[in-house]
């Protein structure tokens, strides 16, 4: 483990910020971390799986976690892949595991206890023919994958499933020119309503879908022309839509820029947008979300500088840190030594799940004397 020099806590405004805890997985580490808003390390998870993208708090203060097995057989060309989602209690423990090697990138545990999963399946050959897009020649042993959606009950029994291919049509939704065609759609985030319908986000085609739960068609889409390789979609509580917009491959823009933008679901309006005109500020190629808390406030990750920070609705920065974390990843071998987070995740303190919890820093002294000199210690 390496910690870099410009790491850790690099501003911070309480009376502005939104006070709590933050949960983020390095993508080079198989441990789960909790920071406070000093940026000191407060809890951890060592979970034993090389994160298959990220983990998140529950209610009940258990750990929700993705986990990729070193014999996943989806390789380093299939960013997000994991295989299993492990519940691990405040004090490690493994209480439920559900394993499935197709799946990837995200997850979601419903209020009625089931667990929604994302998870690959290939493309009929006929239909793939039908895709345009891509670069020629790239698809996996001759083989295009799309999504499908699963969700659990505790005993790991299916008992509902939802599939992508028969839902679009493959001549309306070509592939980002400039990816690769193993995949159609790469979907890289879910979200539930409270009815049931499911937000999906497709990274290859720029666009989000609303999925009608009970007759599993496509009642609203969003991002065409808008939207470049989001990762993030997130419901709000007034019903919009929250979305990391990375910037990748955007059309007709000499440099590339990420914004943060919230859509109006019945207008299909952006009523608030985050960027900045400079990009090297604020830029993530990839992976990367962003949160919206509770105070209006916007937790932002530009996950692979491993850098977190929230900002007002007034787009003042009131909070700001940097993992300081290096390490490896099997799935990112061209990275070298790298701090990259996929997403974060704050809790207030008075989440249910961090109620009665011992959160001392003291207990981390290790790890937190590593880098205290950036805390103002």
């Amino acid at each position: 483990m390496k910690v870099s020099d410009n790491i850790g806590l690099t501003h911070y405004a309480p009376a502005r910020a939104y006070n709590g805890y933050t949960l983020f997985t390095p993508m080079s580490s198989k441990t789960v971390r909790l920071i406070d808003m000093q940026g000191r390390f407060v809890h951890s998870w060592d979970t034993g799986w090389e994160p298959g993208a990220h983990g998140y708090l529950l209610a009940n203060g258990n750990l929700l976690y993705a986990g990729r097995p070193a014999d996943s057989p989806f390789g380093a060309d299939f960013n997000g892949a994991g295989g299993v989602i492990v519940e691990y209690d405040w004090d490690g423990k493994e209480v439920w595991r559900y394993e499935d090697p197709f799946m990837h990138h995200d997850f979601h545990r419903l209020d009625n206890g089931n667990t929604m999963v994302l998870r690959w399946d290939a493309v009929p050959d006929d239909m793939a023919k039908k895709i345009g897009g891509g670069l020629p020649g790239t698809e996996r042993k001759g083989v295009m994958w799309a999504e499908s959606l699963h969700e659990v009950d505790s005993s790991g029994t299916v008992v509902w499933e939802w599939y992508i291919c028969d839902h679009l049509k493959a001549e309306n939704y070509m592939i980002c020119p400039l990816c690769a065609r193993h995949e159609w759609l790469h979907s890289n985030a879910i979200d539930v309503f409270p009815n049931g319908d499911i937000l999906l986000s497709c990274h290859t085609i720029n666009r989000l879908f609303i999925i009608d739960r009970a007759s599993g068609d496509i009642k609203w889409e969003w991002g065409k022309d808008q939207l470049a390789h989001q990762h993030d979609s997130s419901i709000l509580d007034n019903g919009n839509i929250l979305v990391f917009d990375n910037g990748l491959h955007r059309k007709n823009n000499l440099v590339s820029v990420s914004r943060v933008l919230e859509i109006d679901t019945d207008s299909g309006e952006i009523v608030w947008e985050f960027m900045e005109s400079n990009p090297a500020m604020f830029y993530g190629a990839f992976i990367s979300g962003a949160q919206r808390l509770p105070n209006g406030n916007t937790l932002v990750c530009e996950g692979p500088k491993g850098r977190f920070f929230e900002i007002t609705k007034e787009k003042e920065v009131v909070w700001e840190y940097v993992n300081p974390l290096f390490g490896t990843n099997s799935n990112f071998p061209e990275r070298g030594s790298h701090n990259m987070v996929f997403r974060a995740h704050r809790y207030g303190p008075d989440y249910p799940g961090l109620k009665g919890r011992e959160l001392n820093y003291r207990k981390y002294d290790s790890i937190n004397g590593l880098y205290s000199q950036y805390l103002g210690k």
